[in-house]
């Protein structure tokens, strides 16, 4: 079976200089123009109480991105299955999959920020179980006419499930990881699985990933017909030469890092500073930095090495103008995009 390389783009939809609908407007715009140039999908990330999620339900900006695409699929990356209601979830799913045309795949986490969850009033310390419960009843929705569910968490006797997805038995899935525990989890079910870490852990999780999916299997890995996505995000900017990239994306990079780590700080805590820090990040090429030639040559790298499948971009983050992402977006396009290959 001959492989074949997608490409994606990767949104937080994080505060920018401009107003929330200003902001709207231009990654509508972002992701319209990924659908022209045949991107595979659009995926939004969750978040709550923070400047890096101006899009804290991913559903309705998809209800909007729906309509003005046409080809794109789009999931949120991911849903904190701990924060919602499994029975609301599975009714919005439907009427996106119905609206989009089919397009519509679905991200799945417990959530990263215990300060997130806490927003919710829920107890970060039983996001597991409560992922594991509404994953279980999501996949039973999906299926069956009638819900009936007894759990620890959530209660449901003969509701009836009158709204299927278009796609069935129900929206592929997505699990997004940078640990062996996680990759295994998607593996062992049949989930596409997403990660962005370092090239060497990258490459490190497909590899299990692949190892766990070639064993005895149930869920969709199991279908002969089932070649599951294994993809990595990158922040990405692509400007006229090295100089001039860094000089535009270092300070729209800083602004970022403000803006995904202020909650954290705000709670007096600074386990991820290290993590997301400009130049640790350039040096382990978790951001992507440079004129094409350079950018290019390092996704050929992270491909040939990890065996991915499929390369997300983001391509607008910070306090980066519009034209910028655009620009950077249009260079990936026309010049990254035909020179890289499996």
């Amino acid at each position: 079976m001959a492989l074949q390389l997608d490409f994606g783009m990767f949104d937080w939809l994080d505060r920018g200089s401009g107003t929330t609908a200003e902001l709207y407007e231009s990654r509508l715009e972002l992701a319209k123009r990924a659908d022209q140039a045949g991107f595979y999908g659009y995926h939004l990330a969750e978040h709550h109480a923070t400047p890096l999620g101006m899009a804290p339900s991913p559903s309705v900006f998809f209800a909007g991105l729906a309509a003005r695409t046409s080809q794109i699929r789009f999931s949120p990356m991911a849903f904190l299955l701990p924060l919602h209601h499994p029975l609301r979830l599975v009714e919005e799913v439907c009427m996106l999959d119905h609206l989009s045309g089919g397009r519509v795949e679905v991200g799945i986490s417990r959530g990263v920020s215990p300060y997130e969850i806490n927003s919710y009033d829920v107890d970060s310390e039983i996001t597991r179980e409560l992922f594991e419960e509404t994953l279980e009843i999501y996949r039973t929705a999906m299926c069956e006419p009638v819900l009936d569910h007894a759990g620890k968490h959530y209660q449901f006797r003969d509701v009836p499930m009158e709204i299927k997805p278009l796609q069935r038995p129900y929206p592929p899935l997505w699990y997004p990881s940078f640990s062996e525990a996680g990759a295994t989890f998607a593996a062992e079910n049949g989930f596409n699985f997403m990660s962005l870490g370092p090239p060497a852990l990258v490459t490190q999780l497909m590899s299990l990933y692949r190892e766990v999916a070639a064993r005895p299997k149930t869920e969709r890995a199991s279908e002969p017909d089932f070649t599951p996505k294994l993809g990595v995000m990158r922040q990405i900017f692509i400007g006229k030469s090295d100089d001039a990239a860094m000089d535009i994306a270092r300070l729209a990079y800083s602004d970022w890092y403000q803006s995904i780590t202020q909650l954290w700080h705000r709670r007096g805590d600074h386990a991820y500073d290290d993590f997301f820090n400009w130049e640790k990040s350039l040096a382990g090429e978790t951001i992507l930095i440079g004129s094409v030639d350079t950018v290019c040559e390092k996704i050929q790298q992270l491909i040939v090495a990890s065996g991915i499948n499929y390369f997300v971009g983001s391509f607008a983050w910070g306090s980066m103008n519009p034209r910028d992402s655009r620009e950077s977006l249009e260079r990936f396009i026309s010049e990254v995009i035909p020179a890289v290959q499996l």
